[in-house]
């Protein structure tokens, strides 16, 4: 083969590469930590690549991950008083009197790092180095924050990091679609075991087509809710709230007053959707209803109530449950939206959780009377559902369990 011919091949590969990309965005593993249900992905940061395990936050600022450990010669802090500053919202400088490293830096921008498993939030320096993927995708100066190790108590063992995904201007997929030219949207199928897939810019996956299963509704972003710690008057969610309307047990609506579903003028109701809120959580004027109506379906499926198991308050012996492929046969619980037909269903292995070899219990919790959300949508309700967060659209496309039509977010 000549020179010309060997160039032009390599040249084809590129292009071909590139435009795979461009088709499906950057896709990242995504998988489920079995001691404390986070999901979690990997990806590489910097010249000499780090494999970085971050957990992701659906409500979350940005990338952070830790760097007290951290080396890299591409790495580029984004001094203060800067474009990139002020594009990132920074807040005030920061500055280290060690060693310049990536995490220790003079007039660094600052930013509002979070971590919702601590009581504190503080202010670390901004910077930039080369984000990549195991498929090829390299994303050089991409945002990020650092933060020391102690930072990431409460995160599932195997992370050093947090991606988040709310609606922030340097968020995680804001950031990957501006730099790679794609929609702003990003995709999460979270599995209850294998690797998942976390998908930012792309559409719906095709190796396993899901098409005819998904359901869109609104993203509700037009009013005025936001539990992030800091926030004024003005702002708007940065979370991703959904306009449940009412709920439906084995196919019967429950009696709760549609207030309850609504956000006040206080910024208080709503339905919002969570990776860290390990289990669905109602307020207790929707709870009680909704527990009455399944376990009053359950027992005309025979299945026998047993001794509460907390934080659960509807709880069956484990011998009356019948199993299927897609979990416990149990009644369906259905989250009514706006539109003809639109509904999210929570049924098998979503509606239950196994407590111990003799007990399952209806994997809702009771949030009290007085929470700031209404209906917090958990991790647990999401394992093995296909969600796509449309920002840019604001729409959520969404589908109820994979595992219904035998198929799973490892084979997709």
């Amino acid at each position: 083969m000549d020179s010309f011919s060997f160039s032009y091949s390599i040249l084809l590969v590129l292009v071909l590469i590139g435009t795979s990309h461009a088709q499906t965005g950057l896709v990242l593993p995504l998988r489920r930590d079995a001691k404390t249900s986070q999901f979690y992905t990997t990806l590489q940061m910097g010249s000499n690549p780090t494999t970085i395990n971050a957990v992701i936050h659906l409500s979350g600022q940005h990338l952070w991950i830790t760097c007290d450990n951290y080396t890299s010669t591409t790495y580029a802090p984004i001094p203060c008083d800067s474009a990139k500053c002020e594009a990132a919202k920074g807040i005030g400088c920061s500055g280290c009197n060690g060693p310049a490293r990536p995490g220790c830096s003079n007039n660094t921008c600052g930013t509002a790092s979070s971590n919702p498993f601590l009581f504190y939030i503080t202010s670390y320096g901004l910077y930039e180095d080369t984000l990549s993927s195991k498929d090829h995708v390299v994303l050089p100066d991409f945002i990020f924050s650092c933060v020391p190790n102690d930072f990431v108590e409460g995160l599932a063992a195997p992370a050093s990091g947090m991606v988040g995904l709310g609606r922030f201007d340097i968020a995680f997929h804001k950031v990957v679609a501006e730099k790679m030219k794609l929609p702003d949207r990003f995709s999460i199928c979270p599995p209850s075991s294998g690797i998942g897939k976390l998908t930012v810019g792309g559409g719906a996956p095709t190796k396993s087509d899901i098409s005819g299963l998904i359901k869109t509704t609104p993203l509700i972003v037009n009013k005025p809710v936001s539990n992030q710690p800091f926030f004024s008057d003005n702002d708007l969610s940065q979370e991703y709230f959904i306009d449940v309307r009412s709920i439906r047990v084995a196919g019967e609506a429950v009696e709760v007053k549609e207030s309850y579903f609504d956000i006040n003028g206080d910024r208080v109701g709503g339905t919002k959707i969570s990776s860290l809120q390990n289990y669905t959580a109602m307020h207790t004027s929707i709870y009680k209803p909704v527990a009455r109506a399944f376990d009053k379906a359950a027992s005309d499926m025979k299945m026998r109530s047993v001794a509460a198991v907390g934080p659960f308050r509807a709880c069956y012996s484990a011998e009356t449950v019948k199993r299927t492929g897609a979990g416990p046969e149990v009644p369906a619980i259905d989250l009514v939206l706006p539109g003809k037909d639109v509904y999210w269903r929570i049924s098998g292995a979503n509606a239950m959780v196994e407590v111990d070899r003799k007990t399952m219990c209806l994997a809702f919790v009771d949030a009290g009377s007085r929470p700031t959300t209404s209906v917090v949508i958990g991790a647990h309700q999401l394992e093995e559902n296909y969600l796509e967060f449309d920002v840019a659209a604001s729409q959520l496309r969404f589908t109820s369990s994979l595992l219904v039509h035998n198929k799973s977010c490892s084979r997709i």
